[in-house]
């Protein structure tokens, strides 16, 4: 490693950076499922950017579209004027996404990141009901600007924001190793008696599988009930699909499976399909009630992550190809986990998640940890997560190959036994 350009990261970055003390090297390249550092070692990429490369690194479809586009002197930045590379977005997008699944929405771009598109959902559902209060869920992720901090679980987090968090209350996530009642009866009792002290909310804001949770994964039958209680008590509900949506779970949203249709459904990390910034809020067309310039960005209009996006729903959402893919490789990441948890000795060690979104619950983070620390020496990246940092996560790019992901789980079990 070179040693002058390690300095220039610990003399000029802030102490906040958090990868690269779990990831202590200077990666310079990257294909398809690997990262290379500037020595030439190569990592098997079980992490894909948090979740904002399900195609991998440099797909090379993608990327040609984006150097046709550079090529020439067209559009980069334009706010929310209307581009030629917008328009196309749009259209593939209807195409692809809305109009094979029936669904009809507004389309709204509220800046390049997650929380951006937490924050406008936030705003819109209080503007909408013209109430403040929001209802999340314990071990919820949401972002970290200060409306996404107000309906994030996590304590850490939490603490960094500096003031109090309010108008937001959390419930109990779904845990499906109990036999928790999926009517929300309880929640029910609450918004039906005035004498409950609950204020009536806005919204209530999920993940269908919450990720930096902890890989939990909700039930069809509680989501639906979620949906319903929502329907039936004026609450609108917001999906956070900003790292499970774009394919992670098997189909491109991943509320499809219990046959919901969120009021406003969040989007990021892999929706530009390149690693570009890029957010939107999918937005139920009566409640669209933004006046123009309410609620507005700067980088609204990142044309080269609309190219991108484009691109790759067409080259991967015309058709059900990648899905059944997913799903297939998420079953034999399931069946691998499984095995795995059976060669930890001591407390269970538990797999979990949907798709391709896994992950392995150990005892305590501090296990967890050395996981993943031995995953990295080995030659794999895996990031912890849960409320406790228990959980490996393994979130490898959709688009791995069958060989890739069976090398990557054999580093895996290495990982764990070195640790265990």
């Amino acid at each position: 490693m070179n040693t002058a350009t390690t300095d220039i990261f610990e003399t000029l970055e802030s102490d906040v950076c958090t990868y690269c003390r779990a990831w202590p090297t200077v990666f310079d390249q990257a294909e398809g499922s690997w990262l290379f550092d500037e020595d030439g070692r190569a990592y098997l990429d079980f992490f894909a950017g948090a979740g904002a490369l399900n195609y991998g690194h440099n797909d090379p479809a993608l990327k040609e579209a984006l150097l046709d586009y550079l090529g020439t002197a067209r559009v980069i930045h334009s706010l929310d004027m209307r581009t030629t590379a917008k328009r196309e977005f749009l259209m593939a997008f209807d195409e692809f996404v809305l109009r094979p699944r029936q669904l009809s929405y507004h389309v709204q771009f509220p800046g390049p990141t997650g929380t951006n598109a937490v924050e406008a959902a936030l705003k819109l559902a209080r503007k909408v009901n013209g109430r403040a209060q929001v209802l999340s869920f314990t071990n919820g992720f949401h972002g970290m600007t200060l409306g996404s901090l107000s309906v994030t679980g996590n304590q850490f987090h939490r603490n960094a924001a500096g003031i109090p968090l309010t108008n937001a209350t959390p419930l109990p996530y779904d845990d499906p190793s109990t036999s928790a009642a999926t009517d929300f009866s309880w929640l029910r009792r609450l918004l039906d008696d005035p004498g409950s002290g609950m204020d009536r909310p806005a919204a209530i804001i999920v993940e269908t599988v919450q990720g930096e949770g902890g890989i939990n994964v909700a039930r069809p039958e509680w989501l639906r009930g979620l949906a319903d209680l929502c329907q039936q008590h004026d609450v609108l509900l917001i999906v956070d699909d900003v790292q499970m949506g774009c394919g992670r779970t098997g189909p491109f949203f991943s509320f499809e499976l219990a046959g919901i249709v969120p009021d406003i459904v969040c989007l990021s990390k892999s929706l530009s399909g390149f690693g570009l910034p890029m957010a939107m809020n999918l937005i139920r067309p009566d409640i669209d009630i933004w006046s123009p310039g309410e609620h507005n960005g700067t980088f609204r209009g990142h044309n080269p992550a609309f190219v991108t996006a484009t691109a790759a729903l067409r080259r991967y959402w015309a058709d059900d190809s990648l899905s059944k893919a997913t799903e297939a490789k998420g079953s034999q990441i399931a069946t691998a986990l499984a095995e795995l948890a059976q060669t930890v000795p001591g407390a269970p060690t538990v797999p979990r998640g949907r798709g391709m979104a896994r992950g392995l619950a150990f005892s305590s983070g501090d296990l967890a940890q050395r996981v993943a620390t031995a995953a990295f020496e080995h030659g794999l990246l895996v990031e912890t997560a849960g409320s406790r940092g228990q959980v490996v996560k393994i979130m490898p790019p959709l688009t791995i190959t069958d060989d890739e992901l069976e090398k990557g789980l054999s580093l895996l079990g290495d990982a764990v036994r070195a640790a265990a």
